[in-house]
């Protein structure tokens, strides 16, 4: 008896690359669409487990877009905090 041959989700594939991406020359774009096609894999794999495998590949995307996004959000909170410090103590030593 032979087992059915799973193939590799595309979009587990393509998810995994666009996290890369994210951390490397595209920024935003890649982290979206790492996002994206993440949750779109998985969900594809969940639906159809016997047909496609990459569930790790789509988690692996999933982490770097997400965590690209989260550290962009951090670091520009960090900015705004900074020079409205910044201001708040020119303004202050001006009076």
């Amino acid at each position: 008896m032979q087992m059915p041959v799973r193939q590799t989700n595309v979009l587990a594939i393509i998810s995994l690359i666009a996290g890369i991406l994210g951390w490397t020359l595209l920024p935003l774009v890649g982290s979206l669409g790492a996002i994206i096609t993440g949750h779109m894999a998985r969900g594809q794999i969940r639906r159809e487990p016997d047909r496609y495998d990459g569930n790790g590949l789509a988690i692996g995307g999933l982490i770097l877009g997400w965590g690209s996004v989260i550290i962009a959000v951090l670091s520009i909170i960090v900015i705004v905090l900074f020079f409205g410090g910044l201001a708040t103590i020119v303004a202050l030593s001006g009076r």
